[in-house]
């Protein structure tokens, strides 16, 4: 099986939407990193104090021909053809190990959708 990561960024009030939009296209799971970045615009300011809004990674290991889909999927759910909405990409992924108890799970989701 070849394995593509799905990494979205989002609003972190949008995490359970993009988890939930992730699960229903096909993933197994997925992990969620707190984050803070920056954009095209300045950060607000507030005081004299900078304003951070939060954000979360969402992370799943999913099988390559999957990725499109669930790809598609986060983008659709979270309207990221708006401005601040997030943004939702993915990468091969040479090795993996540990996912052992999830191959059984793709393996039927693999024979369903084929």
């Amino acid at each position: 099986m070849k394995f593509d990561i799905v990494i979205a960024i989002v609003p972190f009030e949008r995490e359970a939407d993009g988890i939930e939009a992730i699960k229903q296209a096909g993933a197994t799971g997925a992990t969620v990193i707190s984050a803070h970045g920056t954009g095209i615009k300045e950060a607000r300011t507030f005081f004299g104090l900078t304003v951070e809004l939060k954000q979360s990674l969402i992370l799943s290991i999913v099988e390559r021909h999957a990725s499109r889909k669930i790809l598609k999927a986060v983008h659709d759910a979270l309207d990221m053809e708006l401005p601040g909405r997030g943004i939702v990409f993915s990468f091969q992924i040479e090795s993996v190990m540990g996912i052992e108890s999830q191959l059984s799970v793709m393996k039927q989701e693999a024979i369903k959708e084929f």
